[in-house]
């Protein structure tokens, strides 16, 4: 057998560590996972249940630990917002995972970026169209390094934040999560059969906002390291 083209090699994600990376097959996200930012959102959080949304593998841009990545400001928006999360990297595949056995699935964490073009999920909301001209465009996935889960301490308490130009603009911890780690993967593997490369960034905490060019993002997971991001 042979192609007509030469397939894209897969997006990998560097392991902290190792010299080893980890092959992305799917991007899956979680909507409005903290109460803060449901709210400021304008939405109740005591009333939905978990929803997803998701991104192109390709969107998925590593970043190698102590390097800064230079992320083009994208087009079509005046809107563009930072949304720092915890990403959960699946290493081994199941459907209807229970929450007793969902982190025994999990490879590793991440700190990562989903960067959202705010004014164009807001206009596709309002018309009750999908979201991806808003969360699926090109580079929309930044991450850093992959943690291996028995190498990470406590990371349900872990503290998460992020500054623009040194100010802090989110700051919470994992605690707060409306749904945990293990209730979010047990509940999306009634919907999809997770596999071994699939990433779910968890969601973000309150105090999400615009960045421009120019703009210098700083964020991070406690134990997980520092995402380093400059708008170009």
């Amino acid at each position: 057998m042979s192609f007509v083209f030469a397939p894209a090699a897969p997006v990998a994600v560097p392991i902290a560590g190792s010299q080893d990376r980890f092959p992305v097959r799917r991007v899956y996200c979680v909507g409005r996972n903290y109460a803060a930012h449901a709210r400021e959102m304008g939405f109740d959080p005591d009333r939905e249940p978990p929803f997803f949304f998701c991104k192109p593998a390709d969107a998925v841009v590593p970043v190698a630990e102590g390097s800064t990545l230079s992320l083009p400001y994208p087009p079509e928006t005046a809107n563009l917002h930072y949304e720092i999360e915890l990403v959960a990297a699946i290493g081994k595949g199941g459907a209807d995972i229970s929450v007793d056995e969902a982190l025994q699935h999990v490879y590793g964490y991440a700190v990562g970026l989903d960067m959202t073009r705010r004014d164009l999920q807001m206009k596709m909301r309002e018309a009750g169209r999908p979201w991806e001209l808003g969360k699926a465009f090109d580079q929309s996935a930044p991450i850093g390094p992959l943690h291996p889960a028995q190498t990470v301490k406590d990371i349900e308490k872990a503290g998460i934040w992020l500054q623009v130009n040194g100010a802090d603009k989110q700051r919470s911890d994992i605690g707060k999560l409306i749904w945990s780690i293990a209730e979010t993967i047990a509940y999306l593997s009634k919907y999809f059969r997770l596999e071994a490369g699939d990433l779910i960034y968890t969601g973000t905490p309150e105090g999400v906002g615009p960045v421009v060019r120019g703009d210098r993002m700083a964020g991070g997971v406690d134990g997980l390291g520092a995402l380093s991001v400059q708008m170009v």
